[in-house]
């Protein structure tokens, strides 16, 4: 294999389920879910249960679009070929912006937790070691990545598998050798009952966890690196539901009937350590942050590889400098490797630098773009759906419920969130609303600058793998 012969189907099958799983176990669900629990009390469980059937349903149209035309781009070819080039660059750029920022986060959060075990290495080190090690893994090959993220995922599954066994169990009152004294199912209307804050609090809950959702869709991208795309899609698009439905739902509904939503240990501790302590497992802290960690390494190989794809297809496209699209002999996107991770370090410099200016404003402007997304697929997906009847209707092999309804409620009540984080000032959702829709307005402006005054397309860089060389 020559360089510049494009991706290569470097991933296993067994590759694809873990990067599947594992996408919708983020960090965000162990360190984030306090915050949550205090807000809604036991009514976080229908905040949870309302995004998560937000993201089965963004994550069923995805699947329908990447079924029938698996890409490297994702979405974002999708909406340059659904909604026009504007679409496609926009919404690319958000979605690499948003996932360097979350790289600077991750490693930033998994050098606190090595510093606490190393001390002798400082905080900036352990950063700069985490990153260059994960870099070195997605330089190697797709293959190398896949074997990482298989392992990290792997650990991340047992870990909350374990824990939603051993916690059900105490509920029960059957786990052997532990009396805990508080675990039942009657914390969840004890305390001020199941809403104890009002109704209002689900939708304050659902602002606070929608973020840690992010990361069900990088199976889409990882999908055009594999033997058989269509079946990687079509397999990670049907198991959706039962993945949100044990890992987010079913581990938080534990958490809540093992203590009382209000107990102070929740917000002290975080809310799996809390639930831990309670049963008297000894040394749950460190165990818990063993689980962080991995769940940080995990979304820092999951950012950086969806970073360098998502920048790989803009090269491609002609939307992002040539060089992008360009592989090395192992099918590695190099350039678009580097730049990520570039602008990953330069973001965490300013976290240690000036955490409260510059990269507050980088972490707010890039808080929204996951809604972005899942509207941009909710419009693409309306326009494809015509396009590939027209087309190709053999390749409807994943079909959207209920289309076109379903598909304008689930974007109207995307619009509804949106418009609900601009009446949140308590956890800073109007300014991650605003910031963001600067930045994408912003960038809309350059797509369409770009579009009127340099419209025909450059030479495509890179030979385009079997997948992508698919067309509706």
């Amino acid at each position: 294999m020559t360089p510049g012969s494009g991706l290569q189907a470097g991933l296993k099958n067994r590759h694809l389920t873990m990067i599947a799983i594992g996408g919708v176990i983020g960090a965000g669900l162990f360190v984030g879910s306090s915050s949550g629990i205090a807000t809604a009390g036991p009514g976080i469980l229908l905040s949870y249960a309302l995004v998560g059937t937000l993201v089965v349903l963004v994550m069923r149209m995805l699947g329908e679009m990447s079924a029938a035309n698996p890409t490297s781009g994702s979405f974002s070819a999708h909406a340059d070929r659904a909604l026009g080039r504007w679409a496609g660059f926009s919404i690319g750029w958000l979605y690499w912006f948003f996932w360097v920022v979350v790289l600077a986060v991750e490693a930033t959060a998994g050098a606190t937790i090595l510093e606490g075990w190393v001390p002798a290495v400082p905080q900036w080190g352990w950063a700069l070691i985490v990153m260059a090690v994960l870099t070195a893994t997605n330089l190697v090959s797709v293959g190398s990545y896949g074997e990482f993220e298989f392992w990290f995922a792997g650990i991340k599954v047992v870990a909350i598998g374990a824990f939603i066994v051993i916690g059900a169990l105490a509920v029960f009152g059957v786990l052997p050798g532990v009396h805990a004294d508080k675990a039942s199912f009657g914390n969840l209307s004890s305390h001020g009952g199941f809403l104890p804050h009002g109704p209002g609090s689900i939708l304050t809950g659902v602002l606070l966890v929608v973020f840690s959702f992010m990361g069900s869709e990088i199976a889409t991208l990882a999908a055009g690196e594999s033997e058989d795309p269509q079946r990687a899609v079509t397999k990670s698009t049907n198991s959706i539901i039962w993945r949100i439905g044990v890992f987010y739902l079913g581990s938080i509904l534990i958490v809540v009937s093992l203590i009382p939503w209000d107990d102070p240990s929740i917000k002290d501790k975080g809310s799996y350590v809390a639930a831990l302590d309670s049963l008297g497992i000894a040394h749950a802290g460190e165990i818990m942050n063993f689980i962080v960690l991995t769940s940080v390494l995990s979304c820092l190989n999951s950012g950086l590889y969806t970073a360098s794809r998502m920048a790989f297809s803009l090269g491609q496209r002609g939307d992002a400098p040539k060089a992008f699209a360009r592989t090395t002999s192992r099918g590695v996107p190099m350039a678009a490797i580097v730049a990520s991770v570039v602008f990953g370090f330069v973001a965490v410099f300013f976290n240690y630098k000036f955490p409260d200016s510059v990269f507050l404003f980088l972490v707010n402007s890039s808080g929204a773009v996951a809604l972005f997304v899942w509207l941009v697929i909710c419009f693409s997906q309306l326009r494809m759906r015509r396009i590939i009847q027209q087309e190709a209707p053999e390749k409807l092999v994943v079909k959207m419920w209920l289309y076109p309804y379903l598909t304008w409620a689930t974007a109207a009540l995307i619009v509804f969130v949106l418009g609900y984080m601009l009446t949140d000032t308590e956890h800073d959702g109007r300014e991650t609303v605003l910031l963001s829709l600067l930045v994408a307005a912003l960038v809309i402006v350059v797509a369409v600058v770009k579009e009127k005054f340099f419209a025909n397309r450059g030479p495509v860089a890179a030979v385009e793998t079997e997948a992508d060389k698919v067309s509706v």
